[in-house]
């Protein structure tokens, strides 16, 4: 059996007012609720949408696959030489694919050419494919592992963006081939 060939994939940077970022809007305030059992809307207007906005040091990207958001996520400043990542998303019909991996390399990329030197998150601690996708790709936790999560709240992430990316190895998420990044 083969699998049917994927559409073109692009990275766009968008508005949070785009109509395409409705679904990643939608789907985050979802999971959120049924994972925490209140209302996430409010999680998710906790900062003004301009945060995500170039003027104001942030952006909000998205994935698209034959024109249609399979994947985005965001960053905003959080202090002048660091980015934090906010809004990591995959459509519900298109996980298990590495696309929450690309967002975070697209995101890494775009904040180390925006000057950014270092990368801040934090994820809850309901969402243990978040925390795995973080350390897995150099994240380093700022709380102890051992330690149930429910007993820290959020869990807090840092990652340090060399100043030469071209000496940080990586893996190019278009091709899986080794790269420089």
């Amino acid at each position: 059996m083969s699998l049917p060939a994927l559409s073109a994939r692009s990275v766009v940077q968008v508005a949070v007012s785009d109509p395409r970022v409705r679904p990643l809007l939608r789907e985050l305030g979802e999971e959120y609720s049924a994972r925490y059992g209140k209302d996430a809307h409010a999680e998710l207007a906790r900062y003004p949408d301009e945060e995500f906005t170039a003027p104001h040091g942030g952006v909000l990207l998205l994935i698209l696959e034959g024109g249609e958001p399979v994947a985005g996520g965001a960053f905003r400043r959080y202090d002048a030489a660091t980015a934090e990542l906010k809004r990591i998303w995959t459509h519900s019909g298109h996980r298990r694919r590495g696309l929450a991996r690309e967002v975070v390399a697209e995101l890494e990329r775009e904040a180390r050419a925006r000057g950014y030197r270092r990368i801040y998150l934090t994820t809850g601690p309901r969402q243990p494919e978040a925390r795995a996708l973080y350390l897995n790709t150099g994240y380093r936790p700022l709380f102890d592992t051992e330690a149930d999560p429910e007993s820290i709240g959020p869990l807090p992430f840092e990652k340090h963006l060399s100043r030469h990316p071209e000496s940080d190895l990586g893996e190019d998420l278009r091709t899986g081939k080794a790269t420089a990044q």
